[in-house]
């Protein structure tokens, strides 16, 4: 079953799972976790290949 992401779908979502929270925690959860998930995310993130590459002769 596919789901839509708004707090109150996500509300429903964990009502279903048997988790009581409300809508409204859920947006705080949000505000107050993004900016530390999006650092993990970045410090994850693996370095961008270079454009140059060697080859030796073989």
């Amino acid at each position: 079953m596919a789901y839509l992401l708004s707090y109150r779908h996500l509300e429903e979502m964990m009502a279903e799972r048997g988790v009581d929270v409300d809508h409204s925690s859920v947006y705080r959860w949000v505000q107050k976790f993004t900016l530390q998930l999006e650092a993990a995310f970045r410090k994850g993130q693996k370095r961008p290949v270079s454009q140059n590459w060697r080859m030796d002769e073989t």
